[in-house]
């Protein structure tokens, strides 16, 4: 049985996703192959508050060619790209069924991102570009194209790293390699304007509370099916669309009351001062990138400590957020081969914190994380104990 793993945000399933899921799907060469998603929670990689729950978008995938989806773990969801790639693919390799992994790409030769890939970063180019002001991912890039003495043309390389998407991927090839996966990696070419930023804006640009208003955003854009999921969802008010501006103020409240941030995760380098004399404000710098201020808000209001993502790097359970038919045989057979337990409910993890103290602090950094979002996209607190996996036809 040919297993595709997909690592993913769905913030929210477009029409892309829909098409890199059939292209995999393609590649494999296998019709009866099953596609598993290892996917964000409540918060996605770039330290926001996800559009939509994640079992609201885990029915989406599944109502769109996915098969099985699973849950990236907070700490590595709402992480740097490094630490999110290791967390994702390791734990597709720990649910023992995974054969090939499929991702997309913008560049224009993925073969380059394979050489790059065992490129080791100047770590003194890192910190020249660091102490010019450069951001980390820019300094990252400049440092991988000082080291690289491959044939390739070195502005195709440059253009490559370049990508928003290149240095994902090439954490991905790392982290598969690392590890000793033997997955078989596809490269899949995005297409051009399909991307969940541009959908965001349309959703933005809607009147959040009329559906017409955001079907009329988000028609044509999101697949038919996976778009009637979000919207019946609304309509039946399971949830509604996280109010990130009331999250940054309790957020503001929260550094004016902590005497000292420097001990949450991301803080370092002076960050936490910045925060503290920029969160009522513009948080805009060139020094800073927005996603690691959000990364490192996400986790002061955690309490996610910066010595536990020191300590801890790796998934402690595979969480099941929902299957297809087809799935289901599927995770018959990760039952016996997975190298980690599996939730189906959030109570399976109880049976587990007196034997796995690593295990609980992981899910209760989770609970909280769920019970955060709650309180922003009108959600009961604690609904993550009533929700069991979703499944479709």
């Amino acid at each position: 049985m040919r297993v595709i793993g997909i690592i993913a945000e769905y913030n929210p399933f477009h029409a892309g996703h829909e098409y890199l899921i059939g292209e995999a799907k393609r590649l494999v060469g296998d019709p009866r192959a099953v596609v598993m998603t290892v996917m964000s929670g409540p918060f996605v990689q770039r330290g926001s508050l996800a559009v939509s729950p994640k079992h609201v978008r885990a029915k989406e995938a599944l109502l769109s060619g996915v098969d099985v989806a699973i849950e990236l773990p907070f700490t590595f969801a709402c992480a740097p790209s490094e630490r999110f790639a290791s967390g994702a693919v390791e734990l597709l390799y720990r649910t023992g069924v995974v054969t090939d992994l499929a991702f997309g790409v913008d560049c224009k030769d993925p073969s380059i991102l394979v050489e790059l890939a065992d490129v080791s970063p100047d770590e003194e180019v890192i910190k020249t570009a660091l102490s010019n002001g450069r951001s980390f991912p820019a300094a990252r890039a400049e440092a991988m194209i000082s080291a690289y003495s491959g044939g390739a043309d070195p502005e195709l390389v440059s253009d490559t790293l370049r990508q928003p998407n290149s240095i994902l991927a090439l954490d991905y090839i790392r982290a598969a390699k690392k590890i000793n996966t033997g997955f078989k990696i596809h490269m899949i070419p995005r297409k051009e304007g399909l991307s969940a930023t541009s959908v965001r804006e349309e959703l933005n640009k809607a009147d959040r509370t009329s559906m017409s208003s955001i079907a009329d955003r988000l028609n044509g854009i999101m697949p038919d099916k996976a778009l009637s999921v979000m919207l019946s969802s609304i309509s039946r008010k399971e949830f509604l669309i996280p109010d990130e501006s009331s999250y940054m103020n309790d957020a503001a409240l929260m550094v004016r009351r902590e005497q000292d941030l420097t001990g949450y995760a991301y803080m370092s380098d002076g960050l936490d001062g910045f925060i503290r004399n920029n969160i009522g404000g513009d948080l805009q710098t060139k020094h800073f990138t927005m996603p690691r201020i959000r990364r490192a808000i996400a986790s002061m209001m955690t309490g996610q400590r910066a010595s536990y993502v020191e300590q801890e790097k790796h998934a402690q359970y595979i969480r099941v957020l929902g299957f297809s038919n087809e799935g289901k045989y599927c995770l018959k057979i990760m039952g016996k081969c997975a190298r980690l337990p599996i939730l189906s409910n959030a109570s399976d993890a109880l049976e587990l914190y007196s034997s796995n103290p690593r295990l609980k602090a992981q899910f209760e950094l989770d609970l909280l994380a769920n019970d955060i979002y709650a309180s922003y996209a009108s959600m009961e607190q604690g609904y993550e104990w009533k929700l069991p996996p979703v499944k479709v036809k």
